[in-house]
């Protein structure tokens, strides 16, 4: 069959997904003005970006839905692929504003999961992009990735491929997806029955089974309990979004980090934990502990698209007034995590949720985007570490997206770009002011922190 089966983690963020909870990560990049020349026009870009899909193939295909329910989708090429529906001419001159209305929006399922809208011209001059892709397309560092593979480390582009070569390859038909779904499942309950060889011809593998127990075990403790506690950023949402942004040079978080001799990583939770203590002290609420759900990269180099990332749940230590004590209970609980190997041991349990049936992994995925198992995502997504362009315009900032599940008003995103730490708050637009003081609370965190390390 012509076509790339959805891997089990990719399908469940389809299974998640509802019309007021679109699953699309994404991205709002601001470029400045070139050195030297007339900045490049609408059609300039869409020019270049096409000469670009070459280095993607992902990006001109589309998912084929399996009869019956047989399989999951299918990923095969778009046969009536048009770059006009992907990179779209952006109304206004407002960053913020575009964003906002895009992600507001869930893609269109018949295409390609994807768009980049471009504003020429925005207000305080440079050039804007806000990019999107499904959840189950790539995750937060493919999104980051998708940027990365549009623009050059010099100011002059590469030479652009041969876009005009691409022609779709034939997508199966209703009988050839019908025979490869069963074969898919004959399959699987060959590998099934077969596992316990596998583990008498590699008796270390048994040897290693208590300690996979204990790992997961701790994990489904620490994922299960204690529960989220309900707070105003959970809840029931509109589609409607907003998307704060706060930037910090990114030597700020590694003072901070190397002074107290914890991660970056660190520094951004406890950031974040600070600043939702500032919202509830602010609205007059009991600053109480909440439940972060933090989604750590698991994949191999060698892997390119879809979703190789495990989760962590770790409680964010909101009551606690003292900044340097939030960070210290952040670090030893995030050093006891890996100390502990959770993120492989989520692995494993995600490898092993995606083997089940249908209906009870999709169960099992709503069970952990509820707001009972945790009440915001923070996820800390690498940057590029060189200086890169957009056809001459160099990036200046680039806000991560990260998605919001039912039950979910906030998530808190970070990358770097040109040596700044970008953080985007996304919010349903409900919590729009609240997604604000967050990120002055991220900001004024971040500052506390310093003010302790001199």
């Amino acid at each position: 069959m012509t076509g790339t089966r959805l891997s089990p983690l990719d399908a469940a963020f389809l299974d998640i997904e509802s019309a007021s909870s679109p699953m699309h990560v994404g991205w709002a990049a601001r470029f400045g003005a070139p050195e030297s020349g007339a900045p490049p026009s609408f059609d300039d870009l869409r020019s270049h970006i096409t000469a670009r899909l070459d280095r993607a193939p992902r990006y001109r295909q589309r998912l084929l839905t399996v009869p019956l329910g047989l399989a999951d989708p299918v990923w095969v090429d778009d046969e009536n692929f048009d770059i006009s529906r992907h990179v779209r001419r952006a109304p206004g001159t407002d960053l913020g504003e575009l964003a906002d209305e895009v992600m507001s929006h869930p893609l269109a399922a018949d295409r390609p999961l994807w768009e980049l809208w471009i504003c020429e011209h925005l207000d305080g001059g440079g050039l804007g992009v806000v990019g999107r892709a499904h959840h189950c397309l790539v995750d937060g560092l493919g999104a980051v990735e998708l940027m990365a593979m549009l623009l050059d480390a010099e100011p002059d582009p590469d030479g652009d491929g041969d876009a005009d070569g691409w022609a779709p390859g034939t997508a199966p038909g209703r009988i050839e997806l019908m025979l490869d779904a069963l074969g898919d499942q004959i399959g699987h309950s060959v590998r099934l029955a077969t596992a316990p060889l596998g583990w008498l011809r590699a008796p270390r593998r048994i040897l290693d089974l208590p300690g996979q127990a204990w790992g997961l075990a701790r994990m489904a403790a620490h994922t299960t309990l204690p529960p989220a506690r309900g707070s105003r950023l959970n809840g029931d949402m509109p589609s409607a979004r907003h998307l704060a942004c706060c930037s910090r040079p990114l030597r700020d978080l590694k003072v901070i980090k190397e002074h107290f001799g914890t991660t970056i990583n660190d520094v951004v939770l406890s950031a974040g934990a600070g600043a939702v203590r500032s919202l509830l002290l602010e609205h007059g609420d009991e600053p109480h502990g909440l439940k972060a759900m933090v989604p750590v990269s698991v994949r191999a180099p060698e892997e390119q698209w879809g979703n190789r990332i495990a989760f962590l749940f770790l409680g964010l230590p909101c009551e606690e007034p003292d900044a340097v004590m939030r960070l210290l209970r952040t670090h030893n609980a995030m050093s006891e995590r890996k100390q502990a190997r959770e993120a492989e041991s989520s692995d494993v349990a995600l490898g092993v949720l995606g083997r089940a049936p249908g209906p009870v992994r999709r169960a099992a995925s709503r069970a952990l985007a509820s707001p009972r198992l945790s009440n915001l995502t923070i996820s800390n997504i690498p940057g590029p570490t060189v200086p890169l362009y957009l056809m001459g315009c160099e990036a200046e900032r680039a806000y991560p997206i990260v998605p919001l599940t039912a039950g979910h008003g906030v998530s808190i995103g970070m990358t770097t770009v040109k040596g700044q730490a970008c953080f985007g708050i996304h919010a349903q637009a409900s919590l729009a002011a609240d997604a604000d003081r967050i990120a002055r609370g991220i900001d004024e965190a971040i500052d506390e922190l310093l003010a302790r390390c001199a």
